[in-house]
């Protein structure tokens, strides 16, 4: 098929989250050699994107009449690394020359209704007929009306058809109403929500679960969670009625870019035949951080946005007195809401053998604390899929987590009398279910005499036996592509 995928961001170009890495990871699947799909990818050309310096400039003017904004784009293009897959690079300093991938600002509205705008103008452009055109969270979420509308004219679309992949409800693109004619849809207000232009505002994700032939999001736990009032953030409705064509495809990871045989970011590789190298990673993870090495003492890792969507409330509390009554260090790597950095560097101060704060985000780092810890904190409150608790599970470092949307799909908590399960989970989010597994993880670990590593070692190969590779996840998106586009 061909595939037009529309993402805000795209690792390694631009990257905040698990979008970045999926936007890159699921074209890479699908234009492998035994799938033969013809995938080109269009993102913003942001002023701190990584990774271009050799892209080529394929279109020089594409010029955009949005209500009263005349817009000038240019596209660049460069290949996914790795691969042949182009990326279209959509250039406009205007919009997209900024410190950040998003913004408060005042037209945040017009940079991604732009982005939609001209992926369709890129396709038209270099004659490219896409059978799928696969869009991603609010930012992209206007494809589907664009091509039911203003596109609808152009028979290059005729046989295309779109998808919707929810990567986090929480974020939904509302505006005011006004910014229809910004966006150069105040011709067709009547598809948007009715309810909602009388209430004065629009809602770019919701115009995207209306009109899309089929939606997907990033777990299978958290596709029935979101159809649920707690989780779906008003929407909920909506998905309950389109749940026929709603997906939870878990996502993948890189697994050869997050393996401890071949990983290049930490000093010492190893395997689940071999942990040695795991103890000396540790080691180093350790000396970096600042703090001594006691192998008795397990060290806990984090590495997260520092938001409260991840839990951390819960850390308040149970973290000092864990850190006081325990033998126990903790290694934290993420920035974010300044009350939850506040926490972390607190605990660092007043636990300065236990705790270490690493306050910016460092890929070397984020891979040393996956490989030197022996087991990996997400509290999450809600977790749409989640990637680090599969790269732990990699690393034969054991996850503590909520049993919340993609955390539910890939963690299951360890019974010491079977030997079953991969991690520690806790049902309810409160203090008392973080204590529990918190509790539970020490237990196994044990001290002194009480230690068993046997079961230490087979609860980390439980996890180290674990496949989330994309192969096994890029099936379930063809056959999503297969049921919606004609003749396919």
């Amino acid at each position: 098929m061909n595939v037009l995928f529309v993402a805000s961001e795209v690792a390694p170009f631009a990257k905040t989250g698990g979008l970045g890495d999926v936007a890159a990871a699921l074209p890479r699947a699908l234009a492998a050699q035994k799938r033969g799909h013809d995938v080109r990818i269009v993102m913003p050309m942001y002023g701190r994107i990584k990774g271009a310096d050799g892209a080529e400039l394929v279109i020089r003017e594409i010029s955009l009449e949005l209500g009263g904004n005349r817009v000038i784009v240019s596209v660049y293009a460069v290949e996914l690394p790795g691969t042949e897959v182009p990326v279209y690079l959509v250039h406009c300093p205007g919009l997209y020359g900024r410190q950040g991938i998003y913004t408060q600002d005042h037209d945040e509205h017009l940079r991604f209704a732009v982005l939609s705008w001209a992926a369709l103008h890129i396709c038209q452009r270099l004659g490219f007929r896409p059978d799928i055109v696969h869009a991603n969270d609010w930012q992209t979420a206007l494809l589907p009306i664009l091509l039911r509308t203003a596109f609808a004219w152009d028979r290059l679309f005729s046989q295309t058809r779109t998808v919707l992949t929810i990567h986090n409800i929480g974020h939904q693109g509302s505006f005011d109403a006004k910014v229809l004619s910004d966006i150069g849809l105040a011709a067709s207000a009547q598809h948007f929500h009715q309810d909602q232009l009388r209430e004065g505002r629009i809602n770019f994700m919701l115009s995207g679960l209306l009109y899309a032939n089929a939606l997907t999001t990033v777990s299978p736990t958290y596709a029935r969670e979101i159809q649920r009032p707690e989780h779906g953030v008003g929407l909920d409705a909506f998905l309950r009625e389109r749940s026929s064509v709603l997906f939870g495809i878990l996502n993948g990871i890189d697994e050869d870019e997050w393996n401890p045989q071949l990983d290049d970011k930490i000093p010492h590789r190893y395997s689940s035949d071999d942990l040695g190298g795991k103890e000396l990673n540790k080691k180093a993870l350790l000396a970096s951080a600042g703090l001594p090495y006691v192998p008795e003492v397990p060290v806990i890792g984090i590495v997260s946005r520092l938001a409260w969507q991840k839990g951390f409330d819960l850390c308040f509390d149970v973290l000092p007195a864990m850190l006081r009554h325990r033998a126990v260090q903790l290694v934290v790597l993420g920035t974010g809401e300044p009350k939850y950095e506040q926490l972390f560097a607190a605990l660092a101060r007043r636990f300065p053998r236990q705790v270490a704060y690493i306050s910016k985000f460092s890929e070397p780092v984020a891979h040393l604390i996956e490989a030197g810890s022996d087991m990996f904190l997400m509290p999450s409150r809600y977790e749409p899929c989640g990637l680090n608790q599969m790269y732990s599970l990699r690393y034969g470092t054991v996850p503590i987590v909520h049993r919340t949307g993609g955390l539910a799909d890939t963690v299951w908590h360890f019974d010491r009398s079977t030997g079953r399960g991969n991690g520690f989970v806790f049902e309810h989010f409160d203090e008392g279910g973080l204590r529990f597994a918190l509790g539970a993880a020490l237990k196994v670990w044990g001290t002194g005499a009480g230690a068993d590593r046997a079961t230490w070692r087979k609860l980390q190969m439980n996890g180290m036996q674990s496949h989330f590779s994309w192969d096994e996840r890029v099936a379930a998106y063809e056959m999503v592509y297969r049921m919606v586009a004609p003749g396919r």
